[in-house]
């Protein structure tokens, strides 16, 4: 099971990455180190400032803390941040790696007292795997299993106290024992376009690119929010800029650039107007099932909810309910279609919504 496991000073990681850009060497050499410079949330920002010093005074570990939000937003590296800044270990790991109580009880024994555990996609925790935590989590005790058959016993050991630090992309689906175990529950948001210019200039001096003001503003406007996907389009524009020669990455450029990756002025890519299209083309606007959604693009169900269909959600170009996904007004202008009237009748595809 250790090969699972990282510690913070090696800077591996095993966080999944949906948003279809795999983190690399540059994204950890990009993050922010420290909670000064995390840039954004600043509601979380001073809330986990506060409970990091009360934490750190009395020489404890901090509560068990929960971050939920839509991917990219940050909850990774607020993990290693929280480590960081209680000069402890951070062991990770993710929900669908555990497959055995055995693994987890390895995990936890080989913590230090006030060690980090993070679990990412912690909402696909398996039910023993969960109920296994719930000792862990409120008394730092687990059973072990001594012996096989009839003869077997269980015993109770301690393990030093750690913080679990759990991120989801589906606070939805986690049940009520295991989220009230977490005394912090911190829901991240979507970046505001000025605090992702800030992240796009830092990340531009770390890589020693030109990037004006202008330019920094226009690949903020179109980053859906996200800090990753800020750095995954720098990158690619990076890449654009270095094949042309171009030395200085200004509005224009970036204009030029994003037209060539198939990002518009919204954000959206070619999946996402295709998501739209489709429910506006072959379902008259909706309402429609995500199953339905999910064959015709042929794609998971996880990724629609998880990495399309937030974004969407909020600039308002969908509605979602136990009806089915339905296309808005300003999903239809979006895309240059004319939205029917009240009155047209409309397909309703409901039954696997």
């Amino acid at each position: 099971m250790e090969k699972n496991l990282n510690n913070n000073n090696n800077n591996n990681e095993t966080s999944k990455d949906l948003n279809k850009d795999n983190i690399n060497s540059f994204d950890i050499a990009l993050r922010p180190k420290k909670l000064t410079e995390f840039i954004g949330q600043p509601q979380v920002q001073k809330n986990l400032s506060t409970f990091i010093k009360a934490a750190f005074s009395r020489n404890e570990p901090i509560d068990h803390l929960l971050l939920y939000g839509p991917p990219g937003l940050g909850k990774t590296t607020l993990a290693h941040i929280i480590s960081s800044e209680l000069k402890v270990g951070i062991r990770t790991t993710s929900g669908p790696i555990i497959n055995k109580t055995g693994d987890l009880a390895a995990i936890l024994t080989n913590l230090q007292p006030r060690d980090v555990l993070f679990i990412d996609e912690i909402h696909r925790l398996s039910n023993n795997i969960e109920e296994y935590l719930y000792s862990a989590m409120e008394d730092f005790q687990i059973d072990l299993i001594i012996g096989e058959g009839p003869g077997a016993r269980s015993i109770r050991i301690d393990v030093p106290p750690f913080t679990l630090v759990g991120a989801t992309t589906r606070s939805g689906l986690l049940t009520t024992p295991l989220r009230d175990r977490f005394g912090i529950q911190i829901r991240m948001e979507f970046y505001e376009i000025s605090d992702l210019k800030k992240i796009l200039k830092g990340s531009a001096i770390k890589l020693n690119l030109i990037l004006t003001e202008d330019g920094a503003i226009e690949i903020a406007k179109r980053s859906r929010g996200t800090p990753r996907v800020a750095g995954r389009l720098l990158r690619r524009i990076r890449d654009i800029s270095s094949v042309n020669n171009v030395e200085k990455i200004d509005k224009i450029f970036v204009e030029k650039a994003l037209s060539q990756l198939d990002v518009d002025e919204f954000g959206l890519d070619a999946l996402d107007r295709k998501y739209l299209k489709t429910i506006i083309e072959k379902y008259h606007g909706g309402p429609v099932g995500l199953e339905t959604i999910s064959a015709v693009l042929s794609e998971q169900k996880d990724m629609i909810e998880e990495v399309i269909e937030p974004y969407l959600l909020q600039k308002g170009l969908i509605e979602r309910s136990k009806r089915g996904r339905l296309i808005t007004k300003s999903g239809w202008e979006h895309l240059g279609y004319e939205q029917p009237g009240k009155n047209t009748t409309q397909f309703n595809f409901l039954s696997d919504s």
